[in-house]
């Protein structure tokens, strides 16, 4: 067969299902590439991570007999087979990135409102892979994991990712609320290149906060190597985003804003993000009202 292949959102991260997808239909010998919108395939695989407020579909023509839409812009029931889900992905279709990425567990039991993760995977974390079914060797692993610290066996796979003694991005965010000593000194034995996560909500502040004032401080980690995703404009208030970005400035970790509805957020919190999330200024200008002074000034 004639594989073509669409990453509708080819920015700044592999999709880890077409790699899948490519190395299952090489192995069985059929040709796979990059479609190009003047050949004919038999069949096109379309993948597309985020809806179309976040990444508009392409209504360029397809030249196909088949084509089959995937990922969870197009829906949360598309799902690939066993036989692809876990084989080895083809790491060739993205040159430009050298680390490894995947799945140790899957599902979640937060349930978020603001997050398909439950829904599409499950209310239960639950490990379905192991490291050696996604990694060979490079020197950084991109974890996906929704919420590895809810797994049953997250001391194993964290023993595993230790023993590895490779660099680890737990990308998608440890739930803080789970912290413990013990956790902390496991994730002390990991190469870390970054540990992310969130805080979403008032709700547990006390116990995100406290828990990772002690990570920090247990495993002496530089702000650089804990980063934490603030998410706003969804059910909290300026001032308590303001609030948590000085917060977590302060106990020595690196907040980003999230903009849950970016299209209709107010002015003044995309000028939070911008404060925030560009590190340099976030780091050498104390206030945000003096971000804001300083811009008005130049302008």
């Amino acid at each position: 067969m004639n594989i073509g292949l669409i990453d509708a959102y080819s920015h700044n991260f592999p999709n880890l299902a077409l790699m899948k997808i490519s190395a299952h239909h090489k192995a069985r010998g059929d040709s796979v590439e990059w479609v190009c919108h003047m050949c004919h395939y038999d069949r096109v695989y379309k993948s597309k991570v985020f809806t179309d407020s976040y990444c508009p579909d392409d209504d360029t023509v397809i030249y196909a007999d088949e084509i089959i839409h995937g990922g969870t812009g197009y829906g949360l029931d598309n799902r690939l087979i066993d036989e692809i889900e876990h084989i080895y992905p083809d790491y060739s279709l993205y040159p430009q990135f050298s680390e490894a990425y995947g799945f140790l567990t899957r599902g979640c039991p937060r349930n978020c409102p603001f997050c398909v993760v439950t829904q599409k995977e499950g209310e239960v974390s639950r490990q379905t892979a192991d490291l050696s079914e996604f990694w060979r060797g490079q020197k950084v692993i991109k974890l996906l994991d929704p919420n590895l610290l809810a797994c049953k066996e997250r001391e194993k796979l964290l023993r595993q990712l230790a023993k590895g003694r490779t660099y680890v991005d737990f990308t998608q965010g440890l739930d803080a609320r789970l912290l413990t000593p013990d956790i902390n000194r496991l994730l002390k034995n990991i190469r870390i290149q970054r540990l992310h996560f969130a805080w979403d909500s008032e709700r547990d502040s006390d116990l995100i906060l406290r828990n990772l004032e002690r990570l920090i401080k247990d495993n002496n980690l530089h702000y650089t190597k804990v980063g934490v995703y603030v998410l706003t404009n969804y059910d909290t208030s300026f001032e308590f985003d303001l609030e948590r970005v000085y917060t977590l400035r302060t106990i020595g970790a690196d907040p980003y804003i999230m903009i849950y509805d970016r299209p209709n957020a107010p002015r003044r919190l995309i000028d939070l993000a911008r404060y925030t999330n560009n590190k340099r200024i976030l780091r050498t200008v104390d206030s945000f009202d003096d971000y804001k002074a300083g811009r008005l000034k130049r302008a």
